[in-house]
Parts: structure tokens; sequence; C-alpha cells
């Protein structure tokens, strides 16, 4: 993981994972330093990494008072359950449903739970944090939130892309992409996490996503994108023209077979 500083306030914990055919996908969580510190995610389920000890050179998992799930696929829950060992004061900030569905694979403490809904504030001892629903989501237990004392907007999947290089995924700022792959990158990333939105409503779908445009954040901090300061209107207009993207098709089986002949060699494509 690559750690990032943005103001005085956030770190940035950066990391990627290389989607096949279509790039490197940002994986990010981040720690607020509040009086209450708040971290946000909890990385990758993956064997190679081991969360707790990226979190150990930023803070120590004592302190943590508060882990904010945005919502529970494993993108976002790898190293939940070593930090609620290590951090005996955080309680986990998650929907009724998020709750529910983190425990068919493993119960979570429900004393250690605390259940915020959007619209709905956490008070963190120097600032509260406003619970939203992202326009753009994969998951119904999505909640993002803004923190009034930083106005930094955490999306979750929301504003996320893919991008070619590896390095800038996991460790670069989105205003240094060129606008155009940018944008190509968040429409992409729209169709794949959230095709619901080739099929809604567009003047509602606008309609969400204008609270955004009113909180009017200096920072968009999401999972799925390398932080973006200063951006946000550029990129409010990128998502509101998600509906009119093109639909995403995945690879298919004969798709699968050419690309595993070309990692196998002597293996035919059928």
């Amino acid at each position: 993981m690559t750690h990032q500083r943005i103001g005085r306030d956030v770190t940035v914990l950066g990391d990627a994972i290389e989607v096949p055919g279509i790039g490197f996908l940002p994986v990010n969580t981040f720690v607020l330093h509040a009086t209450e510190p708040v971290v946000v995610d909890t990385g990758l389920s993956l064997p190679d990494r081991d969360f707790l000890a990226d979190l150990g050179s930023v803070i120590d998992p004592a302190d943590v008072r508060w882990i904010w799930l945005t919502h529970p696929d494993r993108d976002h829950t790898g190293g939940l359950f070593a930090l609620l060992e290590a951090a005996p004061r955080a309680r986990v900030v998650t929907t009724y449903l998020g709750a529910g569905i983190m425990s068919t694979e493993r119960p979570l403490p429900m004393d250690r739970v605390f259940l915020l809904n959007p619209g709905q504030t956490l008070d963190v001892g120097d600032r509260s944090l406003t619970g939203f629903r992202p326009p753009l989501f994969d998951n119904p237990a999505t909640v993002g939130f803004y923190d009034d004392r930083s106005r930094a907007c955490f999306s979750s999947d929301c504003f996320g892309a893919p991008l070619p290089d590896a390095d800038l995924a996991a460790g670069g700022d989105a205003g240094a992409v060129d606008p155009a792959e940018l944008r190509a990158g968040q429409l992409l990333w729209a169709a794949v996490d959230s095709p619901w939105v080739h099929e809604v409503d567009r003047r509602k779908y606008l309609a969400s996503v204008q609270p955004l445009r009113e909180m009017d954040p200096q920072a968009i901090l999401s999972t799925h994108l390398p932080p973006a300061t200063g951006i946000t209107a550029r990129l409010l207009d990128t998502v509101s023209a998600a509906p009119q993207a093109d639909p995403f098709t995945g690879p298919d089986q004969r798709a699968l077979e050419q690309m595993l002949a070309g990692f196998e060699p002597g293996r035919q494509a059928a």
C-alpha cells in the first residue's frame, strides 16, 4: 500500500488490483484523523495483503474508534475482523442490511455495531459525519459520508475508474490523469459497477446527483479512484452522463478461453 496525506485530516492508503482487459482498479482505504479516529473500509481480502500492518504505519490500531464500512463487499472488508481485535474500542458503522450481509460469512459482534442510515450523522468528537447514498452504487447497503470540517466526500464505489497504470491507480492523483481518459474510465466503471443506471429515469437520477453539487466538497475520496481534489464539478458532470454511456458486456466463455490460451504456452482456444 502507498500512503498519501490529503490536507491535515485524511490519510489515503492506496492499493490496486488488475482487472484483465480493463486496467488497474484502485482500492483505497482511508484514515480520518478526527478526535475519535475513523477508518473508512478495510481493504482487499487477499492472502498477500496485511491491512493491519499497513494501517499501523499511519495510526496505532488501538486508537481507532470507528470503522466506517461504506458497504460490505469483500474489497471493502478484508481487514475488518483483524482490526476489530486490534482496536477494542472501535465500533463498525454500517446499516441493518450491511450487518446482515456480513454475518452470513462471519457474525459481527452486535455490541460493536453502530447502525446508521443515509441522512443521519455520526459525532466523532471534533466534527460530524453525515451519511448519504451516492448516486452510483453496486450494493444496497452503501452509505458514504461527508465530513463538514475537511470538506471531504467519502463516496464508496461512486466516481471510480480503472486506470492503465498500476502506480497511478495505487498512489496517484486523479487530477493528474488525462481528463478524457479519466472520463472514459469513470463511465466504464459506472456501466460495470452500476449497470442499473441505464434503466433509470434520467430526471430522477440527476436529482440524486444534485445533493453532491450542493455539498460542493473540496475532495472526492472514492474507494476506486485516486484522491481527487479541486475537480469536483468535472467529476459530477461525468457521473451525470452515466445513464447515456455505453452498457458494459463482459467477456463470454470463448473470450475467456482465448485469454487463457494467451497465458498458457501451447494451449489452444476451443
